[in-house]
């Protein structure tokens, strides 16, 4: 069978699952970390911080990757890397002191993971196929069934066998970036463009405000996910007092199904929906979610706030990169990669603060939720901005 465009889609797909699986795997087990290994709440938030940097700094030289190898060597490598992490959290507990052994082993795996949200936009943009903006909002959707996947099956395995094997879970977990760095291995690669070079620097399209208007949205769309989807799980079996089994099902699982429906929605009906106006409508949802949550008087509707949370987000990060795509043509690698460390500075600075903010005030999550409507409020105030720009510049070109 010859493989084709449509491989490589699917490959990006299961690579985003693995991003997923990368990021929220660990925070099921922060309560379990911070009992076993004597860890506070603000050292976990450091571990997401470790994370988010660690992506964060793989974006300023994940575009500069493909010169050094190739596009095909770069994503199996990050692949690799993911695979290691996860079994690096695994065993390096077991042999060196814990809290620096999870940082090394989060480290690892977020290089990885680093490597395969610069790498994958790009790819698809190359693909010689129909409807891009649909396709990307798919991919993105695979953000959402990877976390979907990990929660439930982590939370199955934690029920039957027990969480305190969870290292063998993380081991068998790592089974499946392994599996998608043999895939990459024979996908078709097409060529990327890349960004066109200007003389002068104050030309470049990366100084404007157009593109200064997209890293905001970037930063607060990573922030305002981050923030619920890594603390969910703490928020509901310690501020809501229910169980682990179905604090992590009602909280992150029932976030990630409806932040996917969303993508789903979008992928489905984007030739008919006014992509500025659905940003919009998901921020406002976004600020009314998180005041839902916090300050719900029953923990029922506290989760159904968490999880309308996931619907209101779902939209943010692949509207922006759709959005910015339109606007910024021929942005090649280096803008996807701009746009990601945007993305990974709100993933570290969303989760972080409310960790801080959480273990100022007793412990109390529900403050930090109310502190994080900031990020949707943001968001409320640049889409509109974005919008009369680009209205004034076809208007005075």
């Amino acid at each position: 069978m010859k493989l084709n465009a449509k491989h490589t889609v699917a490959a990006c797909f299961a690579g985003i699952t693995v991003q997923a699986m990368v990021i929220n795997f660990p925070p099921l087990l922060f309560l379990t970390f911070e009992k076993s290994f004597g860890i506070s709440l603000s050292k976990i938030g450091l571990l997401i911080a470790i994370s988010f940097v660690t992506q964060f700094l793989m974006d300023f030289t994940a575009s500069k990757l493909p010169k050094l190898f190739n596009n095909r060597a770069t994503v199996v490598v990050g692949q690799i890397c993911s695979a290691v992490g996860l079994v690096g959290l695994a065993v390096l507990p077991e042999i060196m002191s814990p809290y620096p052994a999870l940082i090394i082993a989060t480290m690892v795996a977020a290089l990885g993971s680093g490597i395969i949200e610069v790498m994958g936009n790009p790819i698809i943009e190359a693909c010689p196929i129909k409807n891009k903006n649909r396709i990307l909002s798919f991919l993105h959707s695979g953000y959402c069934w990877g976390l979907v996947i990990t929660v439930l099956l982590s939370t199955l395995f934690f029920h039957f066998v027990g969480i305190e094997h969870w290292q063998i879970l993380a081991c068998l977990w790592a089974i499946v970036p392994a599996l998608d760095a043999v895939a990459f291995i024979f996908v078709p690669i097409y060529p990327i463009e890349s960004a066109p070079k200007v003389k002068d620097k104050k030309d470049s399209v990366f100084r404007t405000f157009i593109f200064t208007a997209f890293f905001i949205l970037m930063l607060c769309a990573g922030a305002a996910e981050q923030a619920m989807s890594q603390w969910a799980s703490s928020f509901a079996e310690m501020g809501l007092g229910v169980s682990k089994s179905v604090g992590d099902i009602l909280g992150p699982c029932a976030f990630a199904v409806l932040m996917g429906v969303a993508r789903v929605i979008y992928a489905k009906y984007s030739d008919r929906m006014d992509l500025s106006k659905f940003m919009m409508f998901s921020s406002a949802l976004c600020v009314v979610s998180y005041l839902v949550a916090a300050l719900a008087p029953l923990p029922a509707v506290s989760l159904l706030g968490c999880a309308l949370c996931g619907f209101s987000v779902g939209i943010m990060w692949p509207g922006t990169l759709c959005m910015a795509t339109e606007r910024i043509p021929h942005g090649g690698v280096k803008m996807f990669a701009l746009l990601a460390l945007a993305g990974d500075a709100g993933c570290t600075l969303g989760p972080v603060t409310a960790g801080w903010i959480a273990e100022l005030f007793g412990d109390d999550l529900k403050i930090s939720f109310i502190f994080c409507i900031i990020f949707p409020a943001l968001m409320l105030l640049f889409i509109p901005l974005i919008k009369a720009y680009q209205k004034d510049k076809n208007t005075h070109p």
